[in-house]
């Protein structure tokens, strides 16, 4: 305890040399009633910056940790990484360590955990991304060890037990008696001194009574030696387990783990009986972007099932769904621009983004589709639905887009998740937009033209809509049908001879 103490004010002083610190808070061990116990070895340094306005040295939270880092090395003994409250609790909760990647390496001789944790730790350092890294401490605490000699035990009539009760007596002490203060009851322990608990003569002159009622002393029946043990042994599915952990910083967490993972396999081949898995908060990852797999294709079927219902074309409903490639190039891109990495909140932001850029072009095709059966050719009526449609499609763009330009450029907390999702949705609106705009016409009159005189040929059913391919004249775009159609049933109405009479007065 004295130690941790020592070495936290170590650190606190260190961190309050950096003009961007307000307040440094340290706490040492966590209570074994808590949700997750932590011995006195280990503490929690609470940092507490002033706003980003206020910061002289740096500008970013990356370099101002970058610049603890270099600091924080020189203190000897001190083992660290730097993590958020929460993010430390959530990660220490689902996965037992507080890091963005864990590898734990399960065995049964801990020699050989720490040595091949060591080599894992190597090699952890050497991938590209890495921080923080950092294997579990296992040794490192003064022990005393009794190996008893069952031999000369027999030859006493003494059992194990009895080496035990009398050590445990005297080193970690023993009821005595009791005292009583009015109606309070106090245990009397008796137990060595403090120095003859650490005397290894004194020790070995404990006598262990016999059943017969001589007294043994200690160092004939047993041999007893002063040891460098484990700090503490950690088990998980009752094995033993060491970890191995790292943050990742500079890159995504799933190429950052697929690289690690690659160069483990091929550098480190461990004994019979030992295995690795990977956790953190990487395994939370995972989870998530598995469940992203499915929802995000669900998501597009049901978008696809919904324009189908509406406009009741499987072609129309597939040229509206071309929206989105349209906004996912645009969102690779920003990010690519950015130097962003795909994430989790990337993922959420294209199904965002999906959802817009598929208005979009429902606006201008359903647009489109009046104006056809109303009697415009179909040129015109491509040419008017785009250029009608300009402005709405524009304001949905633009109002979204502007909508997150705040998440975009945001330093604040929270600024890691805000950022690549609110870039996804405007880099991907812009590309959609232009598109839509440009691409989507001209797609419609090709379809309109080619694949569905097609497929309607094949279903034998008839045409939708008007063409431009009738050779009758357009007055302001629209055929005049409605006119010849009445002139040909006047004409099959007519009696013959009123129709020769009717020719007559026309010549005349």
């Amino acid at each position: 305890m004295s130690e941790s103490v020592e070495i936290a004010t170590m650190v606190e002083k260190v961190v309050k040399t950096f003009p961007e610190v307000d307040t440094v808070v340290t706490k040492i061990g966590r209570p074994d009633l808590a949700t997750e116990a932590m011995g006195v070895y280990q503490g929690d340094v609470y940092v507490i910056l002033k706003p980003i306005e206020e910061w002289t040295g740096v500008r970013t939270k990356e370099a101002l940790i970058q610049k603890m880092d270099q600091k924080l090395k020189d203190i000897p003994g001190v083992v660290y990484n730097f993590t958020q409250p929460l993010a430390m609790r959530l990660d220490e909760v689902i996965s037992g360590v507080k890091a963005d990647v864990a590898v734990k390496l399960f065995g049964d001789d801990p020699t050989v955990l720490e040595r091949e944790a060591k080599r894992i730790e190597t090699v952890l350092r050497r991938v590209g991304g890495s921080a923080d890294v950092q294997t579990e401490m296992l040794s490192g605490s003064g022990e005393m060890q009794i190996e008893v000699k069952r031999d000369e035990m027999a030859r006493y009539g003494l059992r194990v037990q009895d080496v035990k009760d009398i050590v445990e007596i005297a080193i970690g002490g023993g009821v005595a008696t009791e005292i009583v203060d009015g109606r309070k009851k106090f245990d009397v322990i008796v137990r060595l001194p403090e120095a003859s608990r650490k005397d290894l003569n004194i020790i070995q002159s404990l006598l262990v009574p016999a059943p017969g009622g001589e007294r043994v002393l200690l160092g004939q029946i047993a041999s007893i030696r002063f040891a460098e043990g484990p700090e503490v042994i950690n088990r998980e599915d009752a094995q033993r387990r060491i970890v191995i952990q790292a943050n990742v910083r500079g890159r995504d967490i799933g190429s950052f783990v697929a690289e690690a993972q690659n160069r483990v396999d091929e550098q480190i081949k461990l004994p019979a009986g030992y295995f690795i898995t990977w956790g953190g908060e990487f395994e939370n990852q995972q989870r998530a972007m598995k469940r992203l797999y499915i929802v995000v294709p669900l998501s597009l079927c049901f978008i696809f099932l919904l324009l189908y219902m509406t406009f009741n074309s499987f072609v129309h409903a597939s040229l509206i769904i071309i929206n989105v490639p349209f906004a996912l190039v645009g969102g690779v891109a920003a990010l690519w621009l950015r130097g962003l990495n795909l994430s989790l909140s990337t993922a959420v932001g294209f199904i965002a983004l999906f959802g817009v850029a598929v208005l979009n072009g429902v606006v201008m095709v359903s647009h489109i589709n009046r104006l056809r059966e109303e009697g415009y050719i179909l040129r015109e009526s491509i040419l008017e639905g785009a250029s009608a449609r300009l402005r709405p499609v524009l304001m949905t763009a633009l109002v979204a887009s502007l909508g997150f330009i705040p998440m975009a450029l945001s330093t604040a907390p929270g600024a890691e998740v805000q950022r690549p999702l609110a870039t996804v949705v405007i880099g991907g609106l812009i590309t959609s937009t232009l598109l839509t705009l440009l691409v989507l016409p001209i797609l419609y009159e090709l379809i309109s033209q080619k694949i569905e005189p097609a497929i309607q040929s094949i279903l034998g059913g008839r045409k939708s809509y008007q063409t431009d391919l009738s050779d009758e004249p357009a007055v302001d775009g629209k055929l005049d049908s409605a006119s010849n159609q009445d002139d040909v049933l006047n004409l099959t109405e007519i009696p013959e001879k009123q129709a020769g009479e009717e020719n007559e007065s026309t010549k005349s």
